[in-house]
């Protein structure tokens, strides 16, 4: 499945309608990884503005955009995941489980916005910051320092990487 990745300025953040700011510190050194991760935190600022933007226009906004993040990330999580098999990162099975454990949020936040609870978008986005701060940052940045690692060692090639 392909999906159009729009990428969002280095600059954002910078006002009050978004959540997240990308940062290079966030970079992996794998483009179509980092690529897709900033289409993350453009989809998570998404869901931000909507839960600003008032309460109809939020319901409307929020359910579409949820439905965006919800395909975006099964498809990301899955090219990870099969990057991760191809270079035979030793922490996969970890790695796996925290995907799997943030799309369950994902989808119980689907649920329970499409239920009517209250607060479901704010909380959700919050999730979604979290991870960004967590995730990304350091987990992801693990499996990019065991590539530098193999790539050093000559064991693996950029080839190898892209698939």
């Amino acid at each position: 499945m392909k999906i159009k990745d729009s990428t969002i300025p280095l600059s954002a953040g910078t006002d009050k309608s978004t959540i997240i700011s990308w940062s290079e510190k966030y970079n992996t050194g794998i483009e179509f990884v980092d690529s897709q991760h900033k289409e993350l935190v453009n989809l998570t600022n998404q869901l931000y503005k909507a839960c600003l933007s008032g309460h109809e226009t939020a319901k409307t906004v929020f359910k579409e955009a949820m439905n965006r993040m919800v395909n975006y990330v099964r498809f990301h999580f899955g090219a990870e995941e099969e990057l991760l098999l191809r270079i035979n990162y030793p922490s996969y099975a970890e790695h796996k489980k925290q995907h799997e454990q943030l799309i369950q949020k994902i989808l119980d936040a689907a649920k329970n916005y499409n239920d009517g609870k209250k607060f479901v978008p704010n909380q959700f986005v919050r999730t979604l910051q979290e991870w960004v701060f967590s995730h990304i940052a350091f987990y992801d940045k693990q499996f990019s320092f065991f590539v530098d690692e193999q790539k050093s060692k000559g064991l693996l090639t950029n080839e190898m990487i892209n698939g």
